[in-house]
Formats: C-alpha cells, sequence, structure tokens
C-alpha cells in the first residue's frame, strides 16, 4: 500500500508543473527509481525463512483412533503455492485446495507407526490461523480451535505471518499402546526448526519432547527395552566423540600397559565414580548456577594435566585407583550434561536408562582399550627410545593439550555469573595442590628407593618395606659362608 501511495505521488508531481514537462517526466523516473530500490532489498527478503521457527504437536490415542494435531508456521508452506491477494495477504475464500495440498504434505512429512506399521490417515482437516492465536497451549484447546469456524474470508492473514493448524485421524487397533513418530517436514533446517511435541498416553500422561527434523524415530511411550537400547547407544556414542575423557582414560592406562587386576581396579573406580555422580544429576542433586558447567569442564581439563604430570614425574600405581574413582566424580558431571538433554527419551524408566547409559560409557571404554594397549606395548618394544622417555614425550603432549584446555575453560568459568567468582577460587588451590603433591610424591618414591638399596626400612612401612628388608638374611648366610 505504501508503495502505491508514493507511485500515485509521483503521478501528481507529473502534473504539478506543465510548463516544464521535460524536467517534471525526469523527476518522476528518478523517484520511481529511487523507490524501487528502496523496496527491492523488501522484496528479495520477503521469501526468506526466519532463523529459527518452532512446531508445536500433540498426538493423542483414543479408542482405535490416532489424534494428530500440528501447528507450523506459515512460511514453511512456502511450496505449497496458497492463493494470495493484494500485496500478499492470503485469499481465504480461495484456500481450500491449498488446504488440502497442506494436509497431505503435512501427513507425508510425519511419519507415525505402531509396531514399525506406518499408520495411514484416515482423515484429515485444516485452517489458517492468525499470528496472535494461542489455542495450542493446551490439547483441548487446540481441538476446538480445528473443530470450530475458519476465519473470516475478509480476515487480513500475510503469507508469512500466521499459522497452518491440521488435525490428522489415524486408525488404530484399540489395543495398541506403542507409537513412534519421525519428523520429516523441511528437513533441510535441521535444527533451525524446533517441535515441541506432546504425547498424551491413554492414561492421561504427558510426555514432552523437544527434537529437530530430520532426526531419528522417537518412541513417543518407551518400553524398557526401547529406552535401554536408546540410552547403551547414547552413552557409547558420547564416551567415543569424548576427546578430554578419552585422553584420561589413556592418561590412566599408559603406566599399566597390561590386563590384570591392577588395570581392572583403576577402570572399575573410575566406572564408579563417574556412574554415582551421574546419577545424582539426573535426580537433580547438583548446583544450578551457570558457573557450574565451566567449573566442572575446567576440573575435566585439571585432570588430564594432573595425571599427565603424574606420569612425568614418577606414577604411584598403588594408589591409581583412588586418583581415578575421585576423578571419575568429575568426569560423572560432565557426561550429565549431555544427559541432560536425552532424559527426555527415558520415558517412565529414568533409572534404567542410567544405568544402560553407564553400560554404552562402559562399552566404549573397553573398545578403547582394546585398541590402546595393544598399541602401548607395541611402541614400548619396538625400541624407538628407553621406556622413560617414551612416557615423558606422551605426558608432554597430552599434557600441552589438557593446558589448552584448561586455558579455554577458565575463559569461560570467569565469564560465568557472579557466583563463579566465588568457584574460581577453587583454582588457585587446585593448582597449589598439585603443585605440592607432585614433588613430595618424588620425594617420597626416592626415599623409598634409597631404604631399598641399603637395605633399610623406610618410614613409611608396609608391603614396600617388608621386601625390602626380605634379602638382608640370605646375603648375611651368603658372606658368612665364605669366610675361610
Amino acid at each position: 500500500m505504501t508503495a502505491t501511495v508514493q507511485a500515485q505521488g509521483c503521478g501528481g508531481r507529473r502534473g504539478a508543473s506543465p510548463s516544464s514537462p521535460a524536467r517534471a517526466l525526469l523527476k518522476a523516473v528518478l523517484a520511481c527509481v529511487l523507490l524501487a530500490i528502496a523496496l527491492s532489498p523488501l522484496s528479495l527478503r520477503a521469501h526468506d525463512v526466519p532463523g529459527e521457527m518452532r512446531m508445536h504437536v500433540f498426538v493423542k490415542p483414543e479408542g482405535d483412533r490416532l489424534h494428530l494435531l500440528v501447528r507450523m508456521p506459515l512460511a514453511l508452506l512456502l511450496n505449497i503455492d496458497l492463493p494470495k491477494r493484494g500485496p500478499g495477504y492470503l485469499a481465504l475464500s480461495e484456500i481450500d485446495a491449498g488446504i488440502a495440498r497442506a494436509v497431505a504434505a503435512t501427513d507425508r512429512g510425519i511419519v507415525l507407526t505402531a509396531n514399525d506399521r506406518r499408520l495411514a490417515m484416515a482423515e484429515g482437516r485444516g485452517r489458517i490461523s492468525l499470528p496472535s492465536d494461542r489455542s495450542f497451549d493446551s490439547y483441548e484447546r487446540a481441538l476446538a480451535l480445528l473443530d470450530g469456524p475458519r476465519l473470516p474470508d475478509s480476515t487480513y492473514v500475510f503469507w508469512n505471518q500466521g499459522y497452518f493448524d491440521a488435525h490428522l485421524v489415524y486408525p488404530i487397533d484399540a489395543a495398541q499402546s506403542t507409537f513412534e513418530a519421525r519428523f520429516g517436514i523441511a528437513p533441510g533446517l535441521r535444527d533451525r526448526l524446533k517441535i515441541d511435541l506432546r504425547y498424551i498416553s491413554r492414561s492421561g500422561t504427558v510426555r514432552a519432547y523437544d527434537l529437530a527434523t530430520g532426526g531419528d524415530a522417537v518412541a513417543l511411550d518407551p518400553s524398557w527395552l526401547q529406552a535401554a537400547s536408546t540410552f547403551v547407544r547414547s552413552g557409547f556414542a558420547h564416551i567415543l566423540d569424548g576427546p578430554d575423557h578419552l585422553l584420561f582414560l589413556f592418561c590412566l592406562v599408559i603406566p599399566l600397559r597390561r590386563l590384570d587386576w591392577t588395570l581392572a581396579g583403576v577402570v572399575t573406580a573410575f566406572t564408579v565414580g563417574h556412574s554415582v555422580t551421574l546419577i545424582s544429576a539426573a535426580y537433580g542433586l547438583t548446583p544450578a548456577g551457570g558457573w557450574f558447567a565451566p567449573l566442572i569442564e575446567f576440573l575435566i581439563a585439571a585432570s588430564i594435566l594432573y595425571m599427565a604430570l603424574e606420569n612425568a614425574v614418577r606414577p604411584s600405581l598403588r594408589h591409581r585407583w583412588a586418583l581415578s574413582a575421585i576423578f571419575g566424580l568429575v568426569h560423572g558431571f560432565g557426561f550429565s550434561f549431555l544427559l541432560q538433554s536425552q532424559l527426555q527419551f527415558a520415558g517412565s524408566h529414568l533409572l534404567l536408562s542410567l544405568l544402560a547409559f553407564n553400560v554404552g560409557i562402559e562399552f566404549g571404554q573397553l573398545l578403547v582399550l582394546a585398541l590402546a594397549l595393544p598399541l602401548l606395548v607395541l611402541l614400548y618394544r619396538s625400541g624407538l627410545a628407553p621406556e622413560r622417555v617414551i612416557t615423558l614425550t606422551l605426558s608432554v603432549l597430552i599434557g600441552h593439550t589438557a593446558l589448552h584446555w584448561a586455558g579455554e575453560r577458565f575463559e569461560a568459568l570467569r565469564d560465568a555469573d557472579a557466583d563463579g567468582a566465588a568457584a574460581m577460587l577453587l583454582v588457585p588451590a587446585l593448582a597449589l595442590g598439585i603443585a605440592l603433591a607432585l614433588p613430595m610424591r618424588a620425594a617420597r618414591r626416592r626415599r623409598e628407593t634409597q631404604a631399598r638399596g641399603d637395605g633399610s626400612t623406610p618410614r613409611a612401612g608396609g608391603v614396600q618395606a617388608a621386601s625390602a628388608a626380605s634379602p638382608a638374611p640370605p646375603v648375611t648366610h651368603a658372606s658368612t659362608s665364605c669366610d675361610p
């Protein structure tokens, strides 16, 4: 409408100066060119898809029917080519055929299955709604809207500023209770198109899902077997996609390099540690501040740095299981950050899903160990360098990587909310602890080595003291027997 008014204004000027028609014509042409330039970006952007959109979906079985209620932005119907009038308003009086095409496209884009069998739509209807409509806040209001009268034909709805609502009905077996949904509407948008899905079971339980289009099928009310398999796969994929967790595990086994009870104890301690904090986080037993996640990510990097430094100085295998358990508590919180977005697929099997996620992590760890241990053995037996040099080289490389991670994550912790300032006090304390612990451990190892050399008993006592003192009698007896 603005363009029309300005164009008429140009025509008015053209008649305002009859004495100089050439000058008036030139001004009119110039004004129209400037107007076209000014409006051209708007016309180019008119068919752009917004940066992020959201669909609202209800799925509810009732008797022998499955009801699907869908609300999507009109911008997603760009390929449907709904009839328009004026500068881009929908021609609601001529829209019935376009609505039928949109309903059919919705049925093709949302695949519902029952017991691995795709459901066929029995009936469907749709309508156009205003941008201000909030009927999809609940299933009852959305159904009442779709059952009610349509918008008057004289209503002004711009082609990309309202909603398309649809009600699709599918025949089902009245005894069926396991359904899956897969969304393929505008798969090219991926994470730009969010889907707010709410499944209402026959018992009235509501399960909410926050999905992205183009993903895998989702079990709307998963059985225990579906939930377990989903979380085993998720845990397995997470440990393989987490380079920080893998580097920590690699640091743990560098001094071991063989399958024995020591290695089993170290890995088991790490498993127990991260399982405790993972389950605690899933049940909400963690701080809620924005500083907590950056702090945990920093501590994970610090744990890798500490293990690399200890390997470089002199590893103590006797207490490695304890360090593995302590640092496992920290890594468990790291696992929980990914799990928070996955718990929506657990259904009513939360604890089982958490245990299955841990099982998936263990499968991933065993796979990594099965690949890493033979490579470590080959490397140390290759003769390329002394064992001490190889250990130092690996420790320096891993420690350098962990130091960079720690620096980056410290920046994120520093930029966290106000409570993050208090959490930052842990950083110098941790650095001081590492700086004191490593020299003390190295000095203790040197004292024990010297004690073994001169046959005296080290202050630490215990198994090593007994083993150092035990060779003394045979040596004395041998020297006595040689006297003439």
